[in-house]
């Protein structure tokens, strides 16, 4: 069996990135199969609902958000740890206006958005705050009649969920502002209950959403579905036990990563330590709801590098 890399420009919107992969399922002819992570799932399932690609026999989806994750709201927000590491080695341009003028012109993140299962509509511009950066009504349109034309899911499709990790599991307004709720019900980017689909089989890792890809005991699980149909190296279920959670607001999250770095004077080991943690987002301790506290301060934030 050969394994091809099939690389996309992930700020276009999925449908268009479908459709590039739908062309070269059929052009291969012979039988395929899919590992796709994260966004690249949708694309493999904008792909399928596409003629010509019945070839596919098997699609393993690696910490796919389905139903969509927070992580594209904190991005058209510029509260998001990737926008505003990147925001302060941009001269002048703060994480605010990066967000509005680059970020929010990408439709991939309007097709990343949460759909379905929450009080906030946020694909209704409406229901975004006023004050801050704010999404663009056709894009927002866009993305959500896009994610209806996604292929249904079928007995080809596998999912690899990530657990156990720190993730934004939903969004409120408040106040004129965005404020989150974090639990362990996630890979710390992708929302368990966004992870899975309903009547397809799930393996479950406690292992975080970018490492999913280089886990290898994900890899041999991979594996072995693509030689099998299933694997025994995850269990197929997970019970969480853990009510732990907080919350924290765009306000809170701008505090964050907000000082300038002039990029010249670092030296190499500082550029790589830079750039290694660029997708890791500030830390916030989990509590129990009801378990006495002291105080009641803000959640604490760990400064990046």
């Amino acid at each position: 069996m050969a394994a091809e890399f099939h690389d996309y420009d992930w700020r276009l919107p999925v449908a268009q990135l479908g459709g590039a992969l739908a062309e070269r399922v059929r052009a291969a002819g012979s039988r395929v199969a899919i590992v796709a992570h994260s966004l690249g799932g949708l694309v493999a399932r904008a792909a399928l609902a596409r003629a010509g690609t019945g070839n596919v026999e098997r699609l393993v989806l690696l910490g796919t958000p389905h139903c969509g994750s927070f992580a594209a709201v904190q991005a058209l927000r510029g509260t998001y740890a990737v926008v505003r590491k990147v925001a302060r080695l941009a001269g002048q341009a703060s994480a605010e206006s990066l967000a509005a003028e680059v970020f929010g012109s990408f439709p991939s993140l309007y097709d990343l958005l949460p759909a379905g299962g929450g009080a906030t509509d946020l694909f209704d511009e409406r229901a975004w705050p006023a004050a801050g950066p704010r999404p663009r009504a056709a894009l927002l349109q866009a993305a959500l009649a896009a994610r209806q034309r996604l292929a249904a899911p079928d007995e080809r499709f596998i999912n690899i969920v990530g657990v156990g990790q720190k993730t934004v599991t939903a969004v409120t307004r408040r106040n004129d502002d965005f404020v989150y709720t974090l639990t362990r019900h996630g890979d710390g980017t992708v929302p368990t209950a966004s992870a899975v689909l309903a009547g397809v089989r799930s393996a479950y890792a406690r292992v975080a959403h970018s490492n999913l890809t280089r886990d290898p005991v994900v890899a041999a699980a991979v594996v072995e579905v693509l030689r099998r149909g299933a694997t025994t190296r995850l269990p197929g279920t997970w019970l969480s036990g853990s009510r732990a959670c907080t919350q924290v607001s765009d306000r809170q999250l701008r505090r964050s990563h907000a000082h300038k770095v002039d990029w010249a004077a670092l030296t190499p080991e500082e550029r790589r330590v830079f750039l290694q943690n660029l997708n890791e987002p500030p830390q916030f301790k989990l509590r129990v709801p009801g378990a006495a506290r002291r105080g009641r301060r803000s959640p604490p934030l760990t400064k990046g590098p």
